[in-house]
């Protein structure tokens, strides 16, 4: 009985399979490819960033472009220094990076149970999907007016809204890679006597993980631009109210930090979602 879920597993991902595979060969053979050298990723990922910082910087040494309009990178860097200094920047980060997490958590894990149910049900599909896809056309600007009248200028409406961006990516990728897993594999899993919720688990789930990895990739990507629209509006704190407020006062400064630091925090996040997709590919490969 123990071979049972080996048996049913076994057909995951053939992408996943075939990378892991060649890895693997590479390794056997003492062979590492350059692409696949931990440091030459490294390496190579931070050319574009250093280059156009060096544009930046050369831009506004030989004065091409106003101050006014594009401060220097260490006018920048000096105010992020100013405001860690009076303990304004890191209560910020803190506050948006939470909003974010706690966001993307409860639409991921609404946008996984209801997408399992449209993936795998006909009848919830024909009830259920044609009203979502309506609703998930919607801008996200659209949703605050309603949000702060029901939930007021707090943090739930920002969540609520932030749950709202993380939903649909997952929904949408969980619910048609359902509906395409191979047969066969449902079929040999309920040979080995599962059904309903152990034989989603067990056989139907593990086949679509990549796909709910790349909806979840998604779903993080798209919180960090609900949020941003959140906080422009209805925040007295986080980085959308800095960039609202340095608009206010005309510190493009502030304005250009504010987006240099959702770009880090984006680029994290999404490398630690990167990490799971690894650990799911070797996992189930």
């Amino acid at each position: 009985m123990s071979a049972q879920p080996v048996a049913v597993r076994a057909r995951p991902a053939a992408a996943a399979r075939t990378e892991a595979s060649a890895r693997r060969e590479d390794s056997a053979r003492g062979r590492v490819p350059l692409t696949r050298r931990t440091w030459f990723v490294i390496v190579g990922g931070s050319l574009l960033p250093l280059l156009l910082l060096a544009v930046w910087q050369l831009v506004t040494s030989l004065g091409l472009v106003s101050a006014s309009q594009l401060p220097s990178p260490s006018s920048v860097w000096l105010a992020g220094i100013d405001l860690l200094q009076r303990g304004l920047l890191g209560q910020y980060v803190a506050i948006s990076t939470q909003r974010v997490l706690i966001g993307f958590a409860i639409g991921a894990v609404l946008g996984l149970v209801l997408g399992a149910f449209v993936g795998l049900s006909r009848l919830v599909d024909i009830l259920v999907a044609p009203t979502l896809g309506a609703i998930r056309a919607v801008p996200s600007l659209a949703w605050i007016p309603l949000l702060i009248l029901w939930l007021k200028i707090g943090e739930e409406s920002k969540i609520t809204l932030i749950a709202i961006g993380a939903f649909f990516p997952v929904y949408t990728t969980v619910s048609a890679a359902l509906r395409h897993v191979d047969r066969q594999l449902v079929e040999a899993g309920r040979a080995f006597g599962y059904n309903g919720a152990r034989l989603f688990t067990t056989v139907q789930l593990p086949a679509v993980l990549p796909s709910v990895v790349s909806g979840l990739r998604l779903a993080l990507a798209q919180s960090w631009l609900f949020l941003v629209a959140a906080e422009l509006i209805a925040s007295s704190m986080g980085l959308g109210f800095l960039l609202i407020d340095s608009q206010n006062n005309g510190r493009i400064d502030r304005i250009i930090l504010a987006i240099v630091l959702l770009a880090v925090l984006g680029k994290v996040t999404d490398s630690l979602v990167g990490l799971f997709e690894r650990w799911v590919n070797k996992r189930w490969s």
